[in-house]
């Protein structure tokens, strides 16, 4: 048996699973507790009760029996309605033809009517509509006779209360418990938080708080930060100084091919060119995302910026209609995001002839999508191609040189770093590539 189905109508956010982890079993056992005592306890006592009234308005008919006139009635029972405190009266033979009457919500009424009915036969008219006083009418042989006398003689006094109670001192007790539940989870929002921070690459203050095992996660959490902020600034340091060193070398190189023959000069200059464009690129990746503060950018206004530079440069970009209903801003790292998206519309330019800038922005998303017309790439190598360094077949570079591999991986990580994904896929509108960033608002 499986509740997969359940997940639909299942609350998302700890706050409110918390919340239902707590409220169903006060509910249940509110529930429980309610249908088990009043239906054994309220209905047992009030049984019990209405006995012994039954019995004493059998008595009272008894001494009515005895009797040949209505007018003897009032004074051959007044010993015993005098100390069971009782009302008797005679009433005209049209309130035989009354129906029986109570509250709505009185159901210890059910029981009182049913049992009175039982064991007193002369009964006609049961009246409870009155919560204080039972009025009852019944059919003598001198004629009818009204009988009336306190509630409390046949049922407890006020049974709501308990219901009342119940529900008050639930609802206190569930509140004092959000209470404490709230401060419980609160360390739990604050790490999840700052695990979201990091994630897209913003620093976040965080010190480890709440129980112990939160305390440990936290802990963890800050652990693993540390190791891998010191991982990103060793690779950033690697990889900046060697590109960095690299550059002098290669002046160096330049000015002396500069003094050769053109034979012998164009080869090694285009070989040199290729090694400034790789050091290029690993300086490009050295910054990775960490280049620029997030602030907020009207992404429209940056899509079409690019498209128009690309065009200056003389680059076949169009820019798309913009899509969704979406407006206003989004917290971008500029320079970071201006490179991710250079990168995949130089990548469409030289391996599609041209390229599509498309954005749509809607309320809960953002998407920057780059088509070409160029050959794609194969399902199975979309994975690998978001990979540093790694070069796809030959067939894809078109004779327009085969970089050094870290377009996409660039494109990656920023997009990571916005708390987004890039998806690769094939582009039904012109036939290519077609490169998605996507990022959560």
């Amino acid at each position: 048996m499986t509740f997969q189905w359940l997940k639909r109508y299942m609350p998302r956010g700890i706050y409110a699973r918390a919340a239902l982890i707590l409220m169903l079993p006060v509910v249940f056992v509110q529930l429980v507790v309610s249908v088990v005592f009043v239906s054994d306890h309220f209905e047992d006592v009030t049984r019990q009760m209405s006995n012994a009234a039954a019995r004493e308005v059998r008595l009272v008919l008894s001494r009515i029996a005895r009797e040949s006139s209505v007018e003897d009635i009032a004074i051959s029972t007044a010993d015993v309605i005098g100390p069971l405190s009782i009302l008797l009266r005679p009433v005209e033979d049209a309130a035989l033809g009354e129906a029986d009457r109570r509250q709505w919500y009185d159901f210890s009424g059910i029981v009182i009517t049913q049992n009175l009915r039982r064991h007193v036969p002369e009964l006609a008219v049961v009246d409870l509509s009155n919560d204080r006083v039972v009025r009852l009418i019944l059919a003598t042989d001198l004629g009818p006779v009204e009988m009336q006398f306190d509630r409390r003689r046949v049922s407890a006094a006020a049974p709501h209360q308990l219901l009342v109670n119940m529900v008050f001192f639930s609802i206190l007790i569930t509140f004092v418990a959000f209470i404490y539940m709230r401060n419980q989870l609160r360390p739990i929002k604050r790490l999840a938080r700052a695990a979201e921070a990091f994630g897209r690459g913003h620093a976040m203050s965080y010190v480890p708080a709440g129980a112990t095992e939160v305390r440990a996660a936290g802990t963890a959490f800050v652990d693993m930060r540390n190791r891998i902020e010191r991982q990103i600034e060793t690779r950033t340091l690697m990889l900046s100084g060697v590109s960095h060193d690299l550059r002098t070398p290669l002046t160096r190189m330049r000015l002396a091919l500069s003094m050769l023959e053109d034979e012998d000069r164009i080869p090694l200059e285009r070989d040199v060119d290729d090694m400034q464009e790789m050091i290029d690129a690993f300086l490009s990746f050295a910054k990775g995302d960490s280049e620029g503060e997030p602030e907020k950018v009207d992404p429209i206004a940056l899509a079409r910026g690019l498209v128009e530079s690309a065009q200056r440069a003389g680059q076949p970009v169009t820019l798309a209609e913009v899509e969704g209903d979406g407006e206003g801003t989004v917290m971008l790292r500029v320079p970071a995001m201006r490179r991710a998206l250079d990168n995949l519309i130089t990548n469409a330019v030289r391996y599609g002839q041209r390229a599509e800038v498309s954005v749509r922005l809607s309320d809960k998303s953002l998407r920057f999508r780059v088509e070409d017309a160029g050959p794609g790439i194969p399902e199975s190598q979309r994975a690998d191609a978001q990979r540093p360094f790694v070069r796809l077949d030959p067939s894809r570079n078109q004779n327009q040189g085969s970089g050094v591999g870290l377009g996409l991986a660039i494109a990656t990580d920023i997009a990571r770093s916005h708390g987004g994904v890039l998806r690769l896929g094939h582009s039904d509108k012109l036939g290519g590539l077609r490169a998605d960033i996507v990022i959560a608002r």
